[in-house]
């Protein structure tokens, strides 16, 4: 392997980020619930994966971009890790290219409320001032309390009552900066090192170069931003995204740095493959499982790294891969390779196995080759029905490549069930394999552009 290391270089084209923040009880959770609900969402509804994510993304008019719920903010940090927190609320606030400024109009305008309108004022950001749980033209009307933070026009909305969040919905967008597309070198493969805090990301990094890229540190947090580093593997041109630790939601209260995973998402984003960093020690956790639905909800290729395996205490491949793919039901085609990155064992296996599924993401099908597959698939499985209209699949062609995207002409999309959409991959994927990488399939009814 030749190292050839060329700088910074930012390579395709990252959705916008919207952030909302604002005091605790305000209703955050409840409006980011809103805004990925259907009929808004584009995120798909994986079995498997843990519901109470602080990122989704989002689609509205054609637009996509990706909202983020922060947590609650406090006037009088009982603790220096509720201060750090605070801190880090500016963080995620310089990161966002929309801030939505939460607030209840039940409470009015309350001392901390100032506060953070003093924050975004200094911050400078598109800032969206919401009103929420406006429930009835009587609460609507004492919205205009909060002119006084300063921030322009407040929206009253009731996010739990869905009242007003198509308008809230609309002045999102159109504060939305238009994405700025970065044209990267031909065929440069894209790989976002991603995982929890203190699992190895800098030190697997390091391996792979051969020497000392990244700082490397025992405390948890030391990568603050994504840092690219390019070089060469067997011929092939590749850009790896060392990120910063994407760390548990519930050990918020431990003085952990909950908003690093904007950044890290946003590696995920512009990568290719992710390689998600375990740890040997705990194999695979609540937010490992978080970041890995943030990847397939991306629609990125995948490699489990299981690293720090020399301090394993139990060390059966088998039964761990087995264990893994037990908590990652929703991604059954990602493989694991077990490794020590400070000891650079296995750490070789590491990057032909990227190629690999770098390749499956590239690989097209011939139409009659897939529809061969479809056709087999139609007589050993009965169709789905509504009542008296079954679904009929009238001919299935790949569209597009990185990621292998299918579309498949029906009857009725609407007679599609999420069953039988898993169905249809598992026989595409016995007959043609797509190991480590997600596929998209798209249902479009009869006549339908």
């Amino acid at each position: 392997m030749s190292n050839l290391y060329r700088g910074r270089l930012e390579v395709g084209v990252s959705k916008p980020i919207v952030t909302i923040i604002g005091r605790q009880n305000v209703g955050k959770s409840t409006l980011l619930n809103r805004m990925v609900g259907k009929p808004l969402a584009i995120v798909e509804d994986l079995p498997g994966t843990t519901r109470d994510r602080i990122l989704a993304g989002v689609s509205w008019e054609g637009v996509e971009f990706t909202v983020v719920d922060t947590g609650g903010l406090e006037l009088k940090p009982r603790s220096s890790i509720i201060q750090m927190v605070k801190e880090q609320a500016k963080v995620a606030i310089a990161e966002a290219d929309v801030v939505i400024f939460l607030v209840d109009v039940r409470d009015g305008v309350m001392p901390l409320d100032m506060e953070i309108a003093d924050m975004l004022r200094s911050a400078a950001k598109p800032t969206l001032l919401v009103a929420n749980k406006a429930d009835n033209a009587r609460f609507e009307a004492e919205a205009v309390e909060f002119y006084q933070l300063g921030l322009g026009e407040p929206l009253a909305i009731s996010a739990y009552h869905r009242r007003g969040t198509a308008e809230l919905m609309d002045r999102i967008v159109s504060r939305l900066p238009t994405p700025a597309l970065v044209e990267a070198e031909p065929e440069v493969v894209k790989v976002a090192i991603v995982g929890r805090p203190n699992v190895g990301k800098s030190t697997l990094l390091n391996a792979i170069l051969g020497e000392e890229r990244a700082i490397v540190d025992a405390t948890p947090g030391t990568t603050r931003d994504a840092i690219d580093t390019t070089l060469d593997f067997a011929d092939q041109s590749m850009i790896l995204i060392d990120t910063a630790g994407i760390r548990r939601r519930g050990r918020l209260g431990g003085g952990v740095e909950r908003y690093s995973v904007i950044r890290s998402l946003r590696a995920i984003d512009r990568a290719d493959i992710a390689l998600l960093v375990l740890d040997a020690a705990d194999l695979i956790t609540a937010q490992d499982m978080h970041i890995a639905g943030y990847i397939r909800q991306a629609v990125k290729g995948i490699v489990l790294v299981v690293n720090k395996w020399d301090l394993a205490e139990v060390k059966n491949p088998t039964e761990c891969t087995r264990y893994i793919r037990s908590r990652l039901k929703f991604m059954p085609y990602a493989s694991a390779l077990y490794i020590s990155a400070k000891l650079r064992q296995g750490v070789d296996k590491v990057m032909p196995e990227v190629c690999q599924v770098y390749q499956e993401r590239l690989k097209r099908l011939p139409t009659a080759a897939v529809n061969s597959v479809v056709q087999q698939a139609m007589t050993v499985h009965n169709l789905p029905r509504i009542g008296n209209k079954q679904l009929k699949l009238l001919y299935a062609t790949q569209a597009e490549v990185n990621p292998p995207t299918f579309v498949f002409f029906v009857n009725d999309a609407g007679l599609i069930h999420f069953s039988y959409r898993r169905y249809l991959e598992n026989k595409l994927r016995r007959a043609f394999g797509f190991t480590g990488t997600p596929i998209r399939l798209t249902f479009k009814s009869r006549g339908e552009a």
